[in-house]
């Protein structure tokens, strides 16, 4: 399983639609094709067809293909299109959140805590340093990994979403959301610091020279990321 669950709010939405709702519901109890699926909820074939299809291109159908008939060879006629749901939890939230990855690194801490008799703070930095590397190895660069984790990176002195300008801060990227916000707003200490390594663990598996900071403020993330001195 990876570490980060991808945020998927376009597959919810895909389920907004009544008819596709039902047809989704139809796909988690068993495999469904066209045909009986059209036939089942008193639609044409082409708009269930286009309604499966559509599920599956937002990840919540899987698509196969099976001769019902039994028969193979010459003259079995070709198999039939069938959808199942998905096996895989989707994630989606707005803006977007990751508390999959905060549970993740906060059980992992406190069960190497308990076993190396070290503080679970202490523990929890090292999973998070640890995570921001794994996830960063996979990107081109820093910008790209703290977009993948959804923190909404900003350059400096660019339009914000009240539009205002920032160009008084000092650092070189804001990051506008943060991926951790309720907790970081009830266990502000432990959240953040862990969120601190986190974004480490991007810059130094990104090869990013600048330096992630501790700088608290109201409406976005606690970090930002700051050029190096000298």
């Amino acid at each position: 399983m990876s570490i980060l669950t991808p945020n998927r709010a376009e597959a919810v939405a895909a389920l907004a639609d009544p008819q596709r709702r039902e047809l989704y519901r139809l796909a988690t109890e068993r495999p469904i094709g066209r045909d009986e699926a059209a036939a089942a909820l008193g639609m044409p074939r082409s708009t269930a067809a286009v309604n499966l299809d559509r599920l599956a291109e937002a990840g919540l159908l899987t698509v196969s293909y099976e001769r019902r008939s039994g028969r193979t060879g010459p003259g079995a006629g070709r198999p039939a299109k069938l959808y199942r749901a998905a096996d895989a939890e989707l994630a989606a939230t707005v803006p977007e959140r990751h508390y999959e990855l905060a549970g993740e690194l906060l059980a992992a801490a406190a069960a190497e805590a308990d076993e190396r008799g070290v503080p679970v703070r202490d523990a929890l930095d090292a999973e998070a340093f640890a995570a921001g590397a794994a996830i960063g190895a996979g990107c081109a660069d820093l910008e790209a990994a703290l977009t993948l984790c959804g923190y909404a990176p900003r350059a400096k002195g660019a339009v914000s979403a009240d539009g205002t300008e920032d160009a008084a801060s000092a650092a070189d990227l804001v990051l506008e959301n943060c991926p951790f916000h309720a907790l970081a707003t009830r266990h502000t200490a432990l959240i953040c610091g862990a969120n601190l390594e986190l974004v480490r663990g991007l810059a130094t598996a990104t090869g990013d020279q600048r330096t992630p900071a501790l700088v608290p403020a109201a409406g976005r993330c606690c970090v930002e990321i700051r050029q190096s001195a000298g």
